[in-house]
């Protein structure tokens, strides 16, 4: 997923991408352990991914950069309904 997709995001879905991406890739390492996998590489996408991940959230702690909240959205969602 590219950068600008991760940051429409809100900081709850990127933790819970986090949670899942360390679940994938805790299963391909045993995987990796045991048998050969079909797609080596996706290791290093999965860790790239979470890098990604990281630096935003990381970037939204410092206040360098803001990702929307659910309660932004919910407000700016009625407000264009009305």
């Amino acid at each position: 997923m590219k950068v600008y997709e991760l940051r429409e995001k809100s900081r709850e879905e990127l933790i819970e991408m986090l949670n899942g991406l360390y679940r994938e890739l805790f299963n391909l390492r045993v995987r990796h352990a045991i048998q050969k996998l079909p797609n080596p590489l996706r290791l290093r996408m999965i860790r790239k991914e979470i890098a990604r991940i990281r630096t935003i959230l990381r970037e939204d702690e410092l206040g360098k950069r803001k990702l929307i909240s659910r309660q932004v959205e919910a407000k700016t969602k009625s407000k264009k309904g009305v």
